[in-house]
């Protein structure tokens, strides 16, 4: 399976699987109907519209959406939406979850209580830029936010596993920092020098990870070669490992706004998949993230079978 280098290929690949049944939580606005509809059309999702019913059916027929076969869980406000949700994954209705108009912390107390799995949860963005030639993933930009070593490995393996899932064999990890060389002051240097050594050690398995690399020569591989820097990453990165969250933020948005890019999220490491769209997300990207959470879903699985059966080879 050769890695997509556009969303739109992910769509696609997701096209290939039937709609993944979905519960949108705290469904009662317009966008969040609108990105709704748009997902299930498209043949991704089927979902089932979690909140006020009559607000639901008033905001639906506004907009046109035709509700006919269409499930509505009855949720009077957002801490009882985003329980509704965790208890229909629990009850086995749905295979993943889509942010309505709801805060992300009150959706993620539930599925912090009650969908945990064995993995740390974190979030990645897969960014398609007009001027880098495949997708790359961002990591942690929406659910960790100050992470320790610990935390970033885990985070990074969840990245690596989902670019893998993908269609990206080995893929390359560039642990940013603002410099490229380790200084205790700055304690992010640090962190990554230790996830680099930890690849090599197979800590971090199936990846190639370097670091501290800061943000251009992650990139760039003319930058690195002006700064000096040997770093088989460097111009051919595949994912970014952050160092907090306010970082991660920052600079998907940057790309979002002044590079022209497409996002497309994910929250990995639960019982299923967790799309987080924002109001501003082009239609594009909404789909190309509720087509990721179709081929989690999908392949998670096979993958975990297979891996398992290699390594007690």
């Amino acid at each position: 399976m050769n890695p997509p280098t556009r969303l739109s290929q992910l769509i696609e690949q997701a096209r290939g699987y039937p709609p993944l049944p979905m519960a949108v939580v705290d469904a009662a606005e317009i966008y969040v109907l609108e990105g709704a509809r748009e997902a299930a059309a498209a043949g991704l999702i089927e979902p089932v519209l979690v909140g006020e019913r009559e607000r639901i059916e008033t905001l639906a027929a506004q907009i046109g959406y035709d509700l006919s076969g269409t499930d509505i869980v009855e949720a009077d406000g957002e801490q009882a939406a985003a329980e509704q949700g965790v208890r229909l994954v629990l009850d086995g209705r749905v295979a993943g979850l889509m942010k309505g108009w709801i805060h992300t912390d009150v959706l993620m107390h539930p599925v912090l209580q009650h969908l945990r799995t064995g993995r740390r949860v974190s979030h990645v963005f897969a960014v398609e830029l007009p001027t880098y030639p495949k997708l790359l993933y961002v990591t942690d930009a929406a659910i960790n936010i100050f992470p320790d070593l610990t935390q970033k490995a885990a985070i990074v393996q969840n990245a690596v596993d989902l670019a893998r899932l993908l269609g990206v064999t080995r893929p390359k990890v560039a642990a940013l920092s603002s410099v490229e060389v380790v200084k205790p002051e700055i304690p992010s240097t640090i962190d990554a020098a230790c996830l680099s050594k930890m690849a090599q050690r197979r800590q971090i398995r199936h990846a190639l990870v370097d670091g501290p690399l800061a943000f251009d020569n992650a990139i760039s591989r003319e930058a690195a070669r002006i700064k000096r820097i040997d770093s088989e990453v460097s111009g051919e990165v595949d994912i970014l490992l952050v160092p907090d969250l306010d970082a991660g933020n920052i600079l998907a948005k940057d790309l979002a706004y002044l590079a022209r890019a497409t996002l497309a999220g994910i929250v990995v490491g639960a019982q299923v998949p967790i799309v987080l769209p924002s109001r501003s997300d082009p239609p594009e990207g909404r789909l190309a993230s509720c087509a990721i959470a179709v081929l989690v879903h999908q392949r998670w699985s096979s993958v975990c079978r297979h891996e398992g059966a290699t390594e007690e080879s």
